[in-house]
């Protein structure tokens, strides 16, 4: 081959090696799969197993009368600083169980958005809120990954015994803290993994310190605060900030 030409194909060659774009790094996966626990899904989250969902069929469970002992649904309420005006998403709702109680408490000037991803749950909410003639209380039909709250529009976002059933925590938070309004607060009750005492299967416990492991990664949100007045629960708050603090 000529030199000219030996030359022009040294160039292109190195050019194309030069001004190849570079492949990014892996993203490490959110969740890793391993042998599920006789309870859980086989499915973790920053070395956490994922519980099963209750299904429709257990809602008999959560209207237990035994339940205003155990959880305290009035104590919590006074907990949360709930006030006329207010819009609260119940995450997980279920019933209604806690949604028609806090309607009642932010009055007919307030909302709240009662999210579950079972529609059978929604029938059994849409029931119970005619029943007691409650009208502020919106169902909402979410998904595994977003429960379809309007943007920048919750006060409060409330999980009560619903964030370890997850399927995606981690996309579920996110979609969460956009909803909130900047200053919102989100809430999570949950049975005190710490104490054995607690009479509740492991993997539907949840210790303070996993809880704020798994909020932290959102750079928006911010602990505020820890509550330990509950029978047998967490009441943990965060703050979502006006812009990104973590690093």
């Amino acid at each position: 081959m000529h030199a000219r030409h030996l030359l022009g194909w040294t160039c292109l060659l190195a050019s194309s090696f030069c001004f190849a774009p570079l492949t990014p790094a892996a993203t490490p996966p959110l969740y890793d799969l391993r042998p599920p626990s006789r309870d859980g899904t086989g499915k973790f989250y920053l070395d956490r197993e994922i519980a099963h969902v209750m299904g429709h069929q257990g809602a008999p469970w959560l209207e237990r009368p035994e339940r205003t002992d155990e959880e305290r649904p009035d104590l919590l309420h006074s907990l949360l600083n709930l006030r006329p005006g207010l819009v609260v998403a119940d995450i997980g709702a279920g019933t209604g169980y806690h949604s028609w109680r806090i309607a009642q408490a932010i009055g007919p000037s307030g909302k709240v958005y009662a999210v579950d991803i079972q529609p059978e749950m929604l029938s059994l909410l849409a029931t119970n809120l005619a029943h007691r003639s409650i009208t502020n209380v919106v169902g909402v039909l979410g998904t595994l990954t977003d429960p379809k709250l309007p943007e920048n529009s919750i006060d409060l976002a409330l999980m009560v015994d619903v964030y370890h059933e997850f399927d995606h925590p981690h996309e579920m938070l996110a979609a969460i803290t956009r909803a909130l309004k900047p200053g919102g607060r989100v809430a999570f009750v949950e049975f005190r993994g710490e104490q054995i005492s607690v009479p509740i299967k492991p993997l539907h416990k949840m210790t303070e310190a996993q809880v704020r492991k798994e909020a932290e990664v959102h750079p928006r949100l911010r602990w505020v605060g820890t509550r330990k007045e509950l029978p047998w629960q967490h009441l943990i708050f965060f703050e979502k900030t006006a812009a990104e603090t973590n690093p």
